[in-house]
């Protein structure tokens, strides 16, 4: 299986302090990748880098086997951190707002309501949404774009058991959609359950990366890789 994504020796440096260390990872296509990693580990500066958030300070990024470009951005989808909702709007209404802004045609709204099981929430504005729902309707926003890459930053965060749930059972169909899917997380029992493949990020560097083993007991694995790096949240 060939790798969708891929990073060179990818570096981000704030004020002389290295946030992503000489990164090199390896997605491949019709996954779901977990990056794990300690708070602070370095997880959300890869993914922004990613989005075209913020820029490297040297290094490269591949998409689909060639160096990344601006217009590559249309094929992802992402929720960094909080979704981008209007709080005043229903689900349709900031569905509607994201669809003009990237050109999408106004049916598929439903169709990525119909995906995250939003599409009976009427007139109820997303203010009064549970996390759970936010959640959900922030990754309908990434997807409205049939974006051939999505990436999601610590998703379960805020969510109750049901919601967690109800996350680990949409997550798990994108791949069989053709869709590739990367998720970043600090907690490690809901990325065994999803994730084919992992990555261990530590103090900035990656650490570990391999296909994700049934019989691997990951808790362990990640325990010990962060211990021997002398993480400050270890």
């Amino acid at each position: 299986m060939k790798n969708f994504l891929e990073t060179q020796d990818l570096c981000k440096t704030y004020k002389k302090q290295k946030a992503n260390d000489h990164i090199n990872l390896r997605v491949r296509q019709n996954t779901i990748y977990g990056l794990l990693g300690p708070n602070g580990a370095g997880k959300s500066t890869l993914l922004k880098m990613v989005t075209g958030m913020t820029t490297p300070t040297s290094g490269k990024i591949l998409f689909q086997g060639r160096e990344m470009e601006r217009k590559d951005l249309a094929y992802m989808g992402a929720l960094i951190e909080s979704a981008p909702i209007y709080e005043n709007l229903t689900a349709r209404e900031n569905l509607k707002v994201r669809a003009l802004l990237c050109g999408v045609p106004e049916k598929r709204i439903d169709e990525v309501l119909s995906i995250v099981n939003l599409k009976n929430t009427g007139g109820k504005r997303a203010g009064k949404f549970s996390m759970g729902m936010k959640q959900r309707l922030g990754i309908a926003m990434a997807l409205l774009n049939h974006p051939r890459l999505l990436i999601l930053d610590e998703p379960t965060n805020g969510l109750d058991p049901i919601g967690i749930n109800d996350f680990r059972d949409l997550v798990k169909r994108f791949s069989n959609q053709g869709i590739t899917v990367i998720i970043s997380s600090h907690i490690l029992s809901e990325i065994e359950q999803i994730a084919d493949d992992i990555g261990i990020i530590v103090n900035g560097k990656l650490k570990y990366q391999e296909q994700l083993s049934e019989t691997e007991e990951l808790e362990s694995l990640f325990m010990d890789i962060v211990r021997k790096e002398g993480s400050p949240n270890a």
